[in-house]
């Protein structure tokens, strides 16, 4: 068991690191690097900078001045589309220069990992398909959506310990998206390991490996409830700015309480997309609303700043 915690320290070690920029210090970088959130159900500010420039390509985001604000999230963000992403999609078939990108990213990061399984091609022979789910998979996108790309793996060829190994990819998965901000086309790519055995089938599901279908979206499926969702972000949303209030006065409480909420978050989101309604569920769309109006990187915030204050003298 020993092998896979040093092998999670050699990752970290080992990890690629981005020269400063013109417009932040070491200190800046440093300090941004220690606020963002290290979470696979969630994404900084839940958005990214929606430019159409150069179909690929990698962001570093400026601190603070250019991060965009929203009061509220409209129910018509959620409505259903005419057609997939054509962005993404050529008819039926996704862009084969995307395709051919998705996977070169999924390569890189699993042969990043340093897998210590010996293989005569590379730890990517491990991988059993790579899929493209999520609203990008399926006619619910918006501006606001993330390419979630998830790569199956059979970790009971890795080691018989199947909570270590999904604790081992869920954090190397939390710490390429925090590192990362590789766009498409103006959309983030999000990453993800699965297991193959207990893999979720949402309604929209695309092998980029075989290039086809395995769950075709329905157009006519779109059906949100977005009135119990926008109860649902409510209620923690008032949490949260409870917690905020108290957590200078009361910072180990606070710690208590943000770690509390965000456990209620991911279980609700897993409890959503495990539901017959799958990613239409009134869990997954509050979870939406809340990762759009940035309660969730709210959350992470404030669990960072009360940190420091407990470390702190003077």
């Amino acid at each position: 068991m020993d092998k896979w915690f040093n092998m999670l320290n050699e990752a970290r070690d080992k990890r690629p690191r981005r020269e400063p920029t013109p417009f932040k210090s070491k200190a800046q970088k440093r300090y941004k690097a220690q606020r963002r959130k290290n979470d696979i159900y969630s994404t900084v500010a839940g958005h990214k900078n929606l430019s159409t420039g150069a179909p690929f390509s990698t962001k570093v985001k400026r601190a603070g001045t250019d991060r965009l604000r929203f009061e509220e999230v409209d129910p018509e963000t959620f409505e259903k589309q005419s057609e997939l992403n054509p962005k993404l999609w050529q008819g039926d078939k996704l862009n084969k220069n995307i395709s051919k990108r998705l996977l070169k990213i999924a390569r890189q990061f699993i042969n990043e990992l340093n897998l210590p399984i010996h293989h005569e091609e590379s730890a990517f022979a491990l991988v059993e398909d790579v899929r493209l789910t999520g609203s990008m998979a399926n006619y619910n996108w918006s501006k606001y959506s993330d390419i979630d790309v998830h790569i199956l793996i059979d970790f009971s060829k890795i080691d018989d310990n199947m909570e270590l190994i999904r604790s081992l990819f869920d954090n190397a998965g939390a710490r390429w998206n925090d590192l990362h901000d590789i766009m498409i086309y103006g959309y983030e790519v999000e990453i993800y390991v699965e297991d193959l055995k207990n893999a979720t089938a949402p309604s929209g599901l695309y092998s980029i490996v075989r290039d086809i279908w395995i769950t075709e979206p329905d157009p006519e499926r779109i059906d949100f409830d977005y009135t119990t969702a926008r109860k649902k972000a409510d209620s923690i949303e008032t949490q949260t700015n409870l917690i905020e209030k108290f957590a200078i006065d009361k910072p180990q409480a606070a710690l208590k309480s943000v770690k509390r909420l965000k456990d209620k978050i991911r279980r609700m989101r897993m409890a959503g997309l495990h539901s017959p309604d799958q990613e239409y569920s009134v869990e997954n769309v509050a979870f939406k609303i809340l990762r759009r109006e940035e309660t969730i990187e709210k959350l992470n915030n404030i669990k960072y700043d009360t940190y420091d204050r407990i470390l702190s003298i003077g």
